[in-house]
């Protein structure tokens, strides 16, 4: 699908009270675990916005359909088949069901997943994606490892454990730019300045990552990579590119927590 360019930012000072509100019900919902008061702070700020300005407000309802329908599951880690499924269909309807708002009932394009913008990578583009290896190389292990967070991961060690733990980092990571870049950062920067709307998709970003297992001092890793991504499609405009970034980021996840779980295993890292 063809991208477009985003639309001007509107200045509206008042309107960043409704749309905080938005971010905190997801911290609410994915950080502390609190879905009705996650919910309650969630359609309040979807009134307040409809009092401010309905534009914004028919605009955060397309995020608050998103969380909405994510907060009806847990997102922790969990690789039984019959939770991949679940899983799987509850993430996929939080994009369809806001994209089809968007295309079928408001008829615009604000929501879009630019796969082909015909334009090459840049050098320091292709620079990044190694640097993005080597890095998480280096502070992956030490962060899983020495915090103990890979035991937010059910423990791995069959062939088809593997592959679940694979397919479902990659389907996560992929679902991660198609909702909180391509629709929450989008949808928000429609209304506020680039550091404000990276800032409010960063922290709906880190919570869900929170519930999913990122925990201990996981924000210091999730958020600068949140705000980066945002600010990477800000400027490239191209979903391949961020997906391209997150799946090698993520990779080196899957590799980190295969052998935290078998340390005779992949006997590589460093920490």
């Amino acid at each position: 699908m063809a991208t477009t360019e985003l639309p001007v930012t509107r200045q509206l000072s008042w309107g960043l009270i409704p749309a905080l509100g938005i971010s905190a019900s997801a911290f609410l919902i994915f950080g502390i675990q609190n879905v009705p008061a996650g919910w309650a702070v969630l359609v309040a700020s979807l009134v307040t916005a409809f009092l401010i300005d309905r534009a914004l407000a028919s605009d955060l309802l397309l995020i608050g359909v998103g969380l909405g329908i994510v907060s009806t599951i847990s997102v922790e880690a969990n690789l039984d088949y019959a939770n991949i499924a679940l899983m799987g269909t509850v993430l996929s309807l939080s994009v369809l069901v806001p994209f089809l708002i968007d295309r079928k009932i408001y008829r615009r394009r604000t929501i879009v997943f630019p796969v082909r913008t015909g334009k090459k990578w840049s050098k320091f583009e292709r620079f990044y994606l190694i640097f993005v290896l080597v890095a998480g190389w280096l502070i992956l292990p030490v962060y899983f490892i020495g915090s103990g967070a890979y035991l937010n991961w059910p423990a791995i060690h069959a062939p088809d454990e593997i592959a679940r733990l694979f397919a479902g980092v990659n389907f996560v990571g992929i679902w991660d730019e198609l909702f909180f870049i391509c629709t929450v950062f989008a949808v928000f920067r429609r209304h506020f300045p680039l550091w404000q709307a990276n800032i409010l998709q960063a922290i709906i970003f880190v919570s869900f990552l929170w519930e999913l297992g990122y925990q201990s001092w996981g924000p210091l890793l999730t958020a600068p990579f949140a705000l980066l991504q945002g600010y990477i499609f800000s400027k490239t405009k191209s979903l391949t590119y961020v997906v391209c970034v997150h799946l090698l980021f993520d990779l080196v996840v899957f590799l980190v927590l295969v052998h935290a779980h078998n340390r005779e295993w992949l006997p590589f890292f460093l920490y």
